[in-house]
């Protein structure tokens, strides 16, 4: 089994006799950026990674092809304060992206928990969760991960102008279906691996 892009870069970066640190000063990007990787909790964009390539004078397509390991199965959020709507919008995300680890929360301080020690590829978000809010959460969500994809879920279409004033890329009305939740796949800001699974 091949390995994933952190476990490359963590032989390759010792194999070099480097540190994390003298890694991340020389990309430049901070220590835990480089530890993020490592774990395979993160993954750089492939302007870094080529810098990396370059750098450890390593394949890029060694790198690369890694990289595509680490995200073969792209972590998907979604949070809701409502028990039952999470347990039926679960099955329905899972059967459109089956390739992706689906995982729910409802609340948003485990969602942020978990996004800060994950590389999260795609975040369903419902708009109104109790004392807090999902535009905060995106936006929360978003200064984390700038590439990751939000759709908002509300069974209140009057919220949409809000959400269209950040950044996320897309709004659904609830109850999710399986031909909505596909309908906002094609429309997602940033590239996500399908596995073009009834799309």
């Amino acid at each position: 089994m091949k390995r994933t892009f952190g476990k490359t870069l963590l032989a390759v970066r010792k194999q070099k006799g480097l540190s994390q640190q003298q890694l991340a000063d020389a990309l430049p990007v901070s220590r835990s950026s480089v530890a993020n990787w490592e774990a395979d909790r993160r993954l750089p964009s492939a302007t870094i990674i080529a810098r990396i390539a370059e750098m450890l004078n390593i394949d890029i397509a060694e790198l690369l092809g890694s990289a595509a390991i680490g995200a073969a199965r792209p972590a998907v959020i979604i949070v809701d304060d409502n028990k039952i709507v999470l347990s039926g919008a679960k099955p329905i995300i899972e059967k459109a992206l089956p390739n992706a680890e689906v995982i729910g929360f409802n609340k948003p301080s485990e969602a942020i928990q978990y996004a800060r020690e994950n590389h999260v590829a795609l975040a369903f978000l419902d708009i109104e969760l109790g004392l807090s809010n999902g535009i905060d959460l995106c936006n929360e969500l978003l200064k984390m991960n700038p590439r990751m994809n939000v759709v908002f879920l509300t069974a209140y279409p009057e919220y949409s102008v809000e959400a269209w004033n950040t950044e996320a890329s897309g709004f659904m009305v609830k109850p999710i279906t399986l031909e909505g939740v596909r309908a906002q796949l094609k429309k997602l800001r940033h590239p996500f691996p399908t596995g073009g699974v009834g799309l």
